[in-house]
């Protein structure tokens, strides 16, 4: 079981913009090999950041007005949303590690 959530297009405005805390979210497909590499680094820092930041997946195949509005090309994309904007963007697969450098100002 992931220790993030699942968003959809319907739910992005609820879960993500409108969230108190800084929100991580991954935007994934079935089919990406990396995808598959980060989710559970994502679930690690979710599980370690509980009440701090909340980490969320998005499915691109399923949701792809969210993807198009973040112009968001290739998968996997986190983008780390505070107060309802992209605040960072990483693309690719990245270790724990490196995730929690580039969020560091903002979890």
């Amino acid at each position: 079981m992931s220790a993030a959530k699942s968003v959809t297009d319907a739910s992005f405005e609820a879960d993500v913009l409108t969230s108190p805390r800084p929100v991580i979210v991954e935007y994934w497909a079935p089919w990406c090999g990396p995808c598959r590499q980060v989710g559970p680094v994502l679930d690690a820092i979710a599980a370690e950041y509980a009440g701090q930041v909340d980490v969320v997946k998005l499915n691109t195949d399923e949701n792809p007005e969210s993807m198009r509005k973040y112009g968001v090309m290739m998968v996997p994309t986190i983008n780390l949303f505070s107060g309802g904007e992209v605040v960072k963007q990483v693309i690719g697969a990245k270790s724990k590690s490196a995730l929690l450098r580039e969020f560091a100002e903002f979890i």
